[in-house]
């Protein structure tokens, strides 16, 4: 009688009326993978990142048709803006909704993300000047902040032998949104010219030729944010308070010694002090390495799009948004298969710290693609090779990112304990914003300066470009070691 009581007294305590509580509890009796749930965190984080990088495949020609640059070399620096005015809007507001979401919960920060996506992204398509595409894609990266609350719902809806998995299930969303948007913009965009037996010149669709990808985009995004409203909240709140759960271990502890003890053992979350998270090192050099990578991340991504469908005059390979499309497309399906079936076991085996390091050291040759296409690109071979030949490149390059990625997120969100998690993603998201604001930007202005420098001696062309991105990159990989990055309770 004693040890059953012992063993019930050992057992959680659960608030009634809490959510967090109640998803704990569904977490205890769960068997086998939750599959519902890795679906709807799956397409809450793919309704957001599709937007992100649906532009990048038609950019170049939004920019041409909209008339504000007076040169061709120039188009890439106005892509560059248009490109970092959504991360600048994140930049700004990513902390704040991370408040919001340790203070009201995960799932009102999700359902706004997702109706911003729905409105401004559908404006985006209906821009009739650069102004207004900056204006649609800043007001989109600042109302667009759920990245970071589900991130942090993610490692509490899941139990713990399947976070890796969940978080896998966050990055891999991300990666494959970053892939199949711009898939969408290559096929989707100009449908008048592409598909002129289904859209007329003189149909909407013919008037804003870049509209028909982002409206699928919101229409998809849509869908999903009326179906988030069935989600289930994992922030923990007691008594109108939000807290972590009582373990009653203390009671049990308290029960053996005395009154005195319990006093002390039942302090509320609210009464112990929260830690200073810019003091703590593990989460901050999580977060900075994590912000490396996503600099190079972003510049690769829209460097890539603009270098493929820029003329080979200029360096470029003069695909179509369609050939741009069907490369993204069909990389977006092998990561996925990736990450879904290898990552976890990988991750099990070698670790994310680990597996950021080796996957930063494989992306680095794979930057060489620009010289071997300058010495292909004088012969006369089809199209479809030079397709073949920058799929496989940036197939292993995005399995490799990804991954490191995936790492990243697991190390931040074990940095710190649930109360905090919510605003320790929002500094993430703030300074992974402002690093891939930079990306954009900075990657556009090297593409067009890249593109006047053809025949220098050292590096010509688009070379440069992705020798500097081949230097961030190891910068990036020797920051993952000590004692640079360090981990929880080391």
């Amino acid at each position: 009688m004693a040890e059953e009581s012992r063993e019930a007294l050992l057992k959680k305590v659960y608030y009634e009326n809490c959510p967090g509580c109640k998803v704990e509890q569904r977490k205890e009796l769960q068997r086998g993978l939750p599959i519902k749930m890795l679906v709807a965190v799956w397409l809450v984080v793919l309704s957001a990142a599709l937007p992100i990088s649906s532009l990048f495949p038609f950019l170049y020609f939004m920019i041409r048709d909209l008339h504000i640059a007076k040169r061709e070399e120039d188009i890439g620096y106005y892509a560059g803006y248009v490109g970092a005015s959504f991360m600048i809007g994140r930049v700004l507001t990513s902390i704040f909704w991370g408040v919001v979401a340790d203070r009201y919960g995960r799932k009102p920060v999700i359902i706004i993300g997702i109706a911003a996506v729905v409105i401004f992204n559908t404006l985006f398509g209906l821009s009739v000047n650069f102004w207004m595409a900056i204006s649609t894609r800043f007001l989109l990266g600042c109302l667009n902040g759920l990245l970071g609350p589900i991130k942090a719902y993610a490692s509490e809806a899941f139990r713990e032998e399947h976070q890796a998995l969940g978080m896998s299930t966050v990055s891999v969303a991300w990666g494959i949104g970053l892939i199949i948007g711009p898939a969408l913009g290559g096929f989707l965009a100009q449908p008048a010219d592409k598909y002129p037996n289904i859209f007329s010149q003189n149909s909407i669709f013919g008037r804003f030729p870049y509209f028909l990808p982002c409206l699928c985009i919101s229409l998809f995004a849509f869908g999903v944010c009326i179906a988030s409203f069935w989600l289930p909240e994992t922030l923990h709140k007691h008594n109108g308070n939000t807290r972590l759960q009582d373990d009653s271990y203390e009671a049990l502890e308290t029960a053996s010694y005395g009154s005195f003890a319990n006093e002390g053992k039942q302090k509320t979350e609210e009464q112990i002090p929260k830690e200073n998270l810019f003091k703590n090192w593990p989460l901050m050099s999580s977060i900075i390495v994590y912000c490396v990578y996503s600099l190079h991340d972003m510049a690769y991504t829209e460097i890539f799009s603009l270098w493929a469908v820029s003329p080979r005059k200029l360096g470029g390979l003069s695909f179509s948004t369609e050939n741009v499309g069907e490369i993204l497309a069909i990389s977006g399906f092998g990561l996925f298969v990736f990450q879904i079936t290898l990552y976890p076991f990988v991750e099990r085996l070698l670790g994310p710290v680990m597996i950021a390091r080796i996957g930063g050291i494989i992306t680095i040759p794979l930057l060489k693609l620009p010289i071997y296409s300058n010495v292909i690109g004088v012969l006369p071979l089809p199209d479809v090779k030079y397709c073949i030949c920058a799929e496989e490149c940036l197939i292993f390059f995005l399995y490799n990112q990804i991954t490191i990625v995936t790492g990243m997120f697991i190390l931040q969100n074990k940095a710190v304990d649930q109360r905090q998690r919510g605003a320790a993603n929002g500094i993430s998201m703030t300074a992974m914003s402002l690093f891939k604001a930079i990306g954009p930007a900075a990657g556009g202005a090297l593409f067009s300066w890249a593109q006047t420098r053809l025949d220098a001696a050292i590096l010509p062309g688009s070379q440069m470009i992705f020798f500097i991105l081949n230097v961030v990159e190891a910068i990036a990989v020797l920051m993952t070691f000590k004692p640079f990055l360090t981990l929880r309770h080391e």
